[in-house]
């Protein structure tokens, strides 16, 4: 088997998985961060660990595939490197350490499970964009689907990096309970760090104008709509205050 077959083979199996699962999801919520359950899918590890393990082959894998290919001088595939490895060295090596004080271990197969798959899905849209696919010239920087990619991804990032401050300044020193967030599009929606994501990796899709990257959005959605809809059910069950007209991710809608 050919390197190209088995990366066509992946692809396609990486985009029918993400269908598959998630309507499972909307039935087993993962437990981590506030969904964690004492001896739930098995022995634990220290959170933050766990999320610099599980997030960091996705810029080393991208940055690598970058480095080595034929299309590295032309402006898109830089802007695309760029805007990948904003995302994930702040997700990697920032947001793990500004994380709240007082969160539960993370459970070892679900870092191990996430480190796959960011394995994995860097490879696909590190090697699909940068080796595989036709090089973009200067001119696919004026198009109308990098400007709207471009755009929809920084609003998103933008959106994602404020929704994470907010929550990580709710708890005051030696504070470990959970507390409701406010201000922002918190006052819409319980989860608009999901929303964010969403948005980026949309947005990146269209920029890149990929298969693979429109296989991972697909895979953002299929992993946070559910998420969403369990955060927000628990901060309801939760707070008897919750704010009764916030959806759990679309504004005034969902």
């Amino acid at each position: 088997m050919t390197e190209r077959s088995l990366y066509d083979l992946l692809l396609y199996v990486f985009l029918a998985s993400a269908f598959l699962t998630f309507p499972v999801l909307f039935f087993v919520t993962v437990p981590y961060g506030r969904h964690g359950r004492a001896g739930a899918w098995g022995p634990t590890i220290n959170a933050t660990l766990g999320w610099v393990l599980m997030e960091a082959p996705s810029p080393l894998v991208f940055f690598a595939c970058w480095w080595v290919s034929p299309h590295r001088g032309a402006w898109p595939a830089t802007v695309f490197c760029a805007l990948w490895m904003c995302h994930y060295i702040h997700r990697a090596f920032v947001f793990p350490f500004r994380r709240r004080p007082g969160e539960r271990g993370m459970p070892l197969l679900i870092a191990g499970m996430s480190l796959l798959f960011n394995f994995v899905n860097a490879w696909l849209n590190g090697r699909g964009l940068f080796y595989f696919s036709a090089p973009l010239g200067d001119a696919w920087l004026l198009d109308p689907r990098f400007v709207a990619g471009v755009a929809l991804f920084l609003g998103g990032f933008a959106l994602n990096l404020h929704a994470d401050r907010v929550l990580a300044m709710l708890r005051k020193p030696g504070d470990t309970g959970y507390h409701i967030p406010q201000g922002g599009l918190y006052r819409y929606v319980s989860s608009p760090n999901y929303l964010g994501e969403i948005l980026e990796w949309s947005g990146f899709a269209l920029a890149t104008w990929s298969l693979p990257a429109l296989a991972f959005a697909v895979w953002t959605a299929a992993n946070l709509v559910p998420r969403a809809r369990s955060n927000h059910a628990w901060y309801r069950a939760t707070f008897p205050d919750y704010p009764p007209l916030r959806r759990a991710l679309v504004p005034f809608v969902w």
